[in-house]
């Protein structure tokens, strides 16, 4: 007898504690702790979205009775808001940051940073539980060691780099690198799943280059070491390996890049579709150097054109959740949501990007194409 499952089997996003990427910072004062965070954020800010997570100690707070949101020109944002700690909204709240940085003396870290300061050995000892996967190791002053109980129970905890707390420049480096080192994998998803009305023929199956394009598109990819998925609707019934079926039905393109997301939400997503025959090996592998992790998404953008292209588009892990928000807004247009969020837009000429719809544009194209 089949075994009863209330929920779907969905792949979950790789979190830490609070965030997708985190590193809290333990072993000494918070006031250090926060100074340490503000000099280290003024080096890499530029680069990279962070956060910072502490513990109010002001016992005299209370949560408000309205939440407030204070707005200024300059970009900067006030919230002041009740708000309870949850494991299962923190991830939400700190979906999009590239970095959180944790108070590790109030809260635990995936990841950590430990400072060495010989008045807070036992503060170190009663979170050794907490330690099991330091980055490096900060001296508070010349003269800090590594505590005895830390050697025991990481016996390489001593070949770790070890900064001064005031080397901000290195410190800011290695975690660029810790960064780096967390960069989403990418992954291919060419979309397949259009009823082509205008065309009257599947639009996937058009033979530019002496093959379908789907075939075209895939190899592509695949040539430039991406695994690559085909996105079709469920009733294509298409028996070939490294299939997405929509799971978001009727939402075209969108719905597609969600469906993607939902069978991997810990990888970005390469989007091409298979009615742009001008988009050639050259114009993917510039999208691929020019991609910015911290961002939404890297998309491609006509110079002559007002916006980018969704479907010529990296669309990262953290545009999941983004998407999802449009969603419930009654939205469903993906280039709406590069209009509206942080994207970096990598700019060529038009012709690049023209589509094809009809039997007259698939005709004159392929002229176009054999000249």
């Amino acid at each position: 007898m089949k075994k009863h499952t209330k929920h779907a089997k969905l792949t979950r996003r790789n979190f830490g504690h609070m965030a997708p990427f985190e590193i809290s910072i333990l072993g000494t004062k918070c006031s250090i702790i926060k100074e340490l965070v503000k000099e280290v954020s003024k080096k890499i800010n530029s680069r990279y979205k962070l956060a910072y997570a502490d513990a109010s100690h002001n016992k005299d707070t209370v949560a408000p009775n309205y939440d407030e949101y204070t707005f200024h020109h300059s970009g900067s944002l006030k919230v002041d808001q009740a708000y309870q700690m949850n494991p299962n909204t923190d991830p939400i709240l700190f979906s999009d940051y590239d970095l959180l940085f944790i108070n590790g003396n109030h809260y635990q870290g995936k990841k950590q940073i430990l400072i060495l300061d010989d008045e807070k050995e036992a503060s170190v000892l009663k979170r050794i539980e907490q330690l099991g996967d330091i980055a490096f190791l900060l001296n508070l002053n010349h003269r800090s060691e590594i505590f005895p109980f830390l050697i025991e129970k990481n016996p390489k905890i001593s070949d770790l780099e070890v900064y001064s707390i005031h080397d901000i420049e290195q410190i800011s480096d290695h975690i660029l690198q810790l960064i780096e080192h967390n960069r989403p994998p990418l992954q291919g998803l060419v979309l397949a799943g259009g009823k082509s009305i205008r065309m009257g023929t599947d639009k996937g199956l058009l033979d530019y280059f002496g093959k379908s394009q789907r075939v075209y598109s895939i190899e592509m990819l695949e040539r430039l070491n991406l695994k690559t998925f085909l996105s079709v609707r469920k009733e294509q019934n298409l028996d070939q390996k490294n299939v997405i079926e929509d799971a978001f039905l009727g939402l075209g393109p969108f719905g597609a890049i969600c469906s993607a997301f939902q069978y991997n939400p810990n990888v970005a997503w390469l989007v091409i579709a298979t009615d742009l025959p001008f988009v050639d090996e050259k114009l993917i592998r510039r999208l691929l150097e020019e991609r910015d992790p911290s961002k939404v998404a890297t998309a491609i953008k006509g110079k002559g054109k007002k916006f980018p292209e969704p479907l010529i588009t990296i669309w990262e892990p953290k545009a999941y959740p983004i998407m999802l928000q449009f969603l419930a807004k009654g939205v469903s247009c993906p280039r709406k949501v590069l209009i509206n969020t942080d994207v970096l837009h990598v700019e060529v000429e038009d012709e690049f990007i023209q589509n094809v719809n009809t039997p007259e544009e698939y005709s004159a194209v392929k002229k176009e194409l054999h000249k």
